[in-house]
């Protein structure tokens, strides 16, 4: 299994068992080697995106993580934001 948004792959090493290139040591099921993947696209698009504010992906998921949101959003129309890549 590969994908055109990162390097990282998946194969078959049979019995319905599959690795991930990032994951060594784990075996995984068709499923959850299918979300590895996934995964490993989202972090890629993530460092496409944190790069345009002069973030790591690694940075951005961080501090996306520790940093509360501010507690009333601020008046205005929402918007929807389309990450590159995706429909």
């Amino acid at each position: 299994m590969t994908s055109d948004q990162t390097g990282h792959q998946a194969k078959s090493v049979g019995d319905g068992g599959w690795v991930v290139s990032y994951l060594p040591g784990r075996t995984l099921d068709i499923q959850q080697a299918t979300a590895a993947m996934q995964a490993a696209e989202a972090v890629a698009v993530v460092g496409l995106v944190a790069g345009l504010v002069g973030l790591t992906a690694l940075e951005a998921v961080g501090l996306a993580v520790q940093e509360l949101p501010w507690d009333e959003p601020e008046p205005g129309p929402r918007r929807r934001f389309r990450l590159p890549g995706r429909r």
